[in-house]
């Protein structure tokens, strides 16, 4: 298990955009392997380079301070379109840890909390001012207070946001799914012994 970490907490980078698509955050020419090393490379890559390979200036992760974002606070539909996991892992891999946006596509969003990787639904309104300060404050941390369920920021902004309870502690304490399951393991532990009494045959040895 990974160190505990009841909140995140850095650099906020604004992209207020709709429907940000699972091509748009790793377009395919990048899928090329198996493992995350490397794909932050490739992040929003045509959004952040020219036909030539040149960096496009205003964009605003190749901008600072949004160039060593931690957060990414973005429009509603955030990883739509295909199911690559490689979408998640791009954005680790560039060194963010969560996306703020309205709504997630169901694929991104289940593919995020099997990477420890943060999705925080907010309210529109929420999102859009929150966008706007990282905007106008970029050097202001914005706060995810996983504990709390809470988003903080410069200008007085604290927001809730929804997350199931048990996905929260899953990502406070750094747990995968296998992780989350042993720490049932007396219960499971217990209905196995008491399973062995009802039905032992199940248990015997064959061969």
């Amino acid at each position: 298990m990974s160190q505990r970490q009841p909140r995140i907490e850095g650099i906020a980078a604004p992209l207020p955009r709709a429907n940000i698509d699972t091509d748009q955050i790793i377009p395919k020419v990048h899928l090329i392997s198996v493992t995350r090393d490397g794909l932050g490379d490739g992040l929003f890559s045509e959004w952040r380079y020219g036909p030539g390979g040149g960096v496009i200036a205003d964009f605003v992760l190749n901008r600072d301070p949004w160039r060593r974002a931690a957060i990414l606070v973005a429009g509603p539909n955030f990883g739509c379109g295909s199911s690559r996991e490689h979408a998640v892992w791009a954005l680790q891999d560039f060194g963010l840890r969560a996306v703020v946006a309205p709504s997630f596509a169901s694929i991104f969003y289940e593919n995020a909390f099997k990477n420890g990787f943060a999705p925080v639904i907010v309210g529109e309104a929420d999102a859009a001012r929150l966008a706007a300060i990282a905007q106008d404050f970029p050097l202001d941390p914005v706060v995810i207070d996983l504990e709390r369920g809470r988003v903080r920021a410069a200008e007085g902004f604290d927001c809730a946001f929804e997350m199931d309870a048990s996905r929260r502690r899953d990502l406070i304490e750094g747990l995968d799914e296998i992780g989350a399951s042993l720490l049932l393991s007396p219960r499971i532990e217990a209905f196995r012994e008491a399973d062995r009494l009802r039905r032992p045959w199940v248990y015997r040895a064959t061969g």
